[in-house]
């Protein structure tokens, strides 16, 4: 009979871990966007050339733009990805057999269709709130307006943007971008998933037994980045699409397919590529800490210290 699993416990484990890991690696991912979206000359030459710019010019907590976005909706996605990805193996686990690759891809990509209900609109908000410093940037660069020089960066909110997509769209606005955060998301946890698993199994002295917390760390580290950067081009194509605002002269996208041509006739595919990187040293030690938190089952602990 395949291992039951403690719903309530999972998802208070991937709440934490999400909340641990956002809070350290947020500047990172914010580069990573602003890098994704700058067409043609940008004003970054990389991601650390952008977080210095953008501690010069909005401050430290500028770093952290759209983080409140983030650590409010990371628990529920993370929590939704974890745990469905273990309720899908349990699923599809057989009495007595270890689980095919093919049925590990199939619980990933199980956990990554279930996340996109809760990633596509934090997702769809939190580039609003990243790129806005990035736009105020490049209006300065072009000298719009005669105290461009001297303007405070607006501070869009969350709420605001939410509010107002919602009046004007209805809940397709706040789903912006839905197809494309699908797109990533999927493949993505059809890679990391069954490569975690086999990578932590490594470490595992049986089956029964945990691997150690510095052995699932590392695994999930491997994992992250591998699939991370993988699924790069279908991540600058969703944060493309995703970004309401343009700066002057970038374009427009009407869908994917859109997108994609647009991305490959202006910018070459290189561009597909954009942000690779930051995504890779984001991805990494964000599931690293998942999965140590995750592994260490503080949900267990805390269900079993109430009960």
């Amino acid at each position: 009979m395949a291992e039951k699993i403690s719903l309530p416990a999972k998802l208070i484990n991937g709440g934490i871990a999400g909340l641990v890991g956002v809070t350290c690696v947020f500047p990172i991912d914010l580069a990573k966007t602003r890098l994704q979206n700058q067409q043609g000359q940008g004003i970054y030459r990389g991601m650390f050339d952008c977080l210095i710019k953008t501690v010069r010019s909005e401050g430290f907590f500028g770093m952290y733009r759209g983080a409140a976005v983030n650590l409010t909706l990371v628990t529920p996605e993370k929590a939704i990805k974890l745990a469905a990805n273990d309720f899908f193996r349990s699923v599809l686990s057989q009495e007595g057999k270890e689980l095919t690759l093919v049925r590990e891809m199939l619980a990933g990509c199980g956990a990554g269709t279930c996340q996109v209900v809760v990633t596509s609109p934090m997702e769809m908000l939190k580039i609003q709130l990243q790129d806005a410093g990035r736009l105020a940037k490049q209006k300065v660069a072009a000298g719009v307006g005669a105290s461009a020089a001297t303007a405070a960066p607006q501070r869009p909110s969350a709420l605001l943007i939410a509010r107002d997509l919602l009046r004007t769209q209805g809940i397709s606005g706040v789903y912006k971008g839905l197809g494309a955060t699908l797109l990533r998301d999927v493949p993505f946890s059809v890679i990391y998933f069954p490569l975690f698993a086999n990578i932590n199994k490594l470490g595992q002295k049986s089956p029964r037994e945990k691997a150690p917390f510095y052995h699932s760390f590392i695994a999930g580290c491997v994992a992250g980045s591998v699939a991370a950067v993988a699924v790069t081009p279908l991540d600058v194509l969703k944060t493309r699409i995703q970004t309401l605002k343009k700066g002057h002269g970038e374009d427009t996208y009407s869908g994917i397919v859109d997108c994609a041509r647009k991305i490959w006739r202006n910018e070459g595919p290189a561009a597909f590529m954009k942000g690779a990187w930051c995504r890779a040293l984001v991805i990494a030690p964000l599931f690293g800490i998942a999965q140590v938190v995750y592994f260490i089952g503080i949900g267990e602990y805390v269900l079993g210290y109430l009960q």
